[in-house]
């Protein structure tokens, strides 16, 4: 029962930092966004530790997430991969520099890496017919907390963006960023250009 509750617990990232709004760029660079941006070390994440790794390109999106109980990153449990177009709508109001931004999820995708079937059941992933190390397509049928691509297709985000880097949203403990009214109100630390 521990797992469930990580899974839907409130990532608490104690690496980083969040920049002042007078470093972030403005919107036209900000939608211009190119590039691969990863955490500059294991963050906390769901009652363990995970890797953000963003690329962008050519207007599209894409979310490589990574976690593991342990901040070496050597009991990994599964990788969430997202992605799709994305959109840089209006000044946020909560936070200065930032942007409202629609990151769509045409598809999800997910990868068991623990072959603990304790660690997979806590999870909520036993039922969604995963393999082992198996990357799994999980659009249609959704898996543990992410909704199928047909109820949840839209992450609605801050965005920002400064000379080092790029910050996302503080996500809520239930993650479901998937209408409008769910944008958080404030920054993550950087995820780093490379």
């Amino acid at each position: 029962m521990f797992f469930k509750f990580i899974l839907l617990a409130t990532a608490a990232l104690t690496c980083g930092t969040v920049a002042s709004a007078q470093d972030l760029l403005p919107r036209a660079d900000v939608e211009a966004v190119t590039g691969t941006y990863r955490s500059a070390a294991p963050e906390e994440w769901y009652g363990g530790f995970g890797t953000r790794e963003f690329i962008f390109s050519n207007g599209q999106w894409q979310l490589i997430f990574t976690h593991s109980l342990d901040p070496q990153m050597t009991t990994r449990t599964f990788q969430f991969r997202t992605g799709g177009p994305f959109e840089i709508g209006q000044a946020s109001e909560a936070v200065e520099g930032a942007f409202h931004g629609v990151f769509h999820e045409d598809w999800k995708h997910v990868t068991l890496l623990t072959d603990n079937p304790e660690i997979v059941a806590g999870m909520g992933m036993a039922e969604c017919g995963l393999t082992y190390n198996l990357e799994t397509d999980i659009s249609k049928t959704g898996c543990a907390a992410w909704r199928p691509v047909t109820e949840c297709g839209e992450d609605h985000d801050l965005f920002a963006m400064d000379a080092a880097g790029v910050y996302f949203g503080v996500r809520p403990a239930d993650n479901d960023m998937c209408t409008p009214d769910k944008t958080p109100t404030a920054l993550l630390p950087i995820v780093v250009r490379y």
